[in-house]
């Protein structure tokens, strides 16, 4: 059984080069997904660069009874879930976030926030390839910079997919925050923010592609 202590503190903090705090996320996923999608810059506001807090998150997500594989004739939307976890604050779903360090690279940063908040572990496709076969191209969901609701400060949000290995039940933030698995309606409408259902959207889409594609006869 795991069940370790979260990183506490800053001091370790990787920050970029106009001051702001780089945070690594992930997009968990129990199946593999489909082709590479550059995301692109969405909600800005009128700041300058220096202003800016670097933030990602991730998309936990598997497909439910019947779902699964790459059956092209299941709708993506209605069969898949997706992981959120509560704020401690109570202020509607999250995906899980957290910070990159300087001990640690962007992939094991994403790993450990994944197991602190989620309580997930599995493999984060943060390269080009994946390690699925048919090698598929993978990547980050987008980059999206948003103002946070809660300080007084501006975030730039960055989205990775993740393949779930395994769901512990035991992790170090079970007591602060609440997980659990909703379809993809139930967290678009539960989402604070709307650069989060747009990094929703696009995942179903990736999926929808990728099953499309590995479903087609070769030429």
């Amino acid at each position: 059984m795991v069940c370790m202590v979260s990183r506490q503190g800053r001091q370790l903090q990787r920050y970029s080069k106009t001051g702001s705090r780089i945070v690594v996320g992930y997009v968990a996923t129990l199946v593999w997904f489909g082709r590479w999608v550059d995301g692109e810059m969405g909600g800005v506001v009128g700041v300058s660069d220096a202003e800016w807090r670097s933030c990602c998150r991730c998309i936990p997500y598997k497909f439910n009874a019947g779902g699964g594989g790459n059956n092209r004739d299941v709708d993506v939307g209605t069969s898949m879930e997706v992981l959120v976890v509560s704020s401690p604050k109570g202020n509607g779903l999250l995906f899980p976030k957290g910070g990159w360090e300087t001990d640690e690279t962007i992939e094991q940063a994403a790993l450990r926030e994944a197991l602190e908040e989620a309580g997930v572990q599995g493999n984060v496709e943060v390269g080009s390839q994946s390690f699925h076969l048919p090698p598929i191209r993978t990547g980050k969901l987008g980059k999206w910079r948003y103002k946070s609701r809660t300080f007084d400060a501006y975030h730039e949000g960055i989205m990775f997919p993740m393949n779930v290995t395994q769901e512990l039940g035991c992790w170090p933030e079970m007591h602060l925050r609440e997980r659990k698995w909703v379809t993809v309606a139930e967290a678009k409408e539960g989402c604070q923010h709307p650069w989060m259902k747009e990094a929703l959207e696009r995942l179903v889409r990736r999926v929808s592609s990728s099953r499309r594609n590995s479903a087609a006869p070769a030429s």
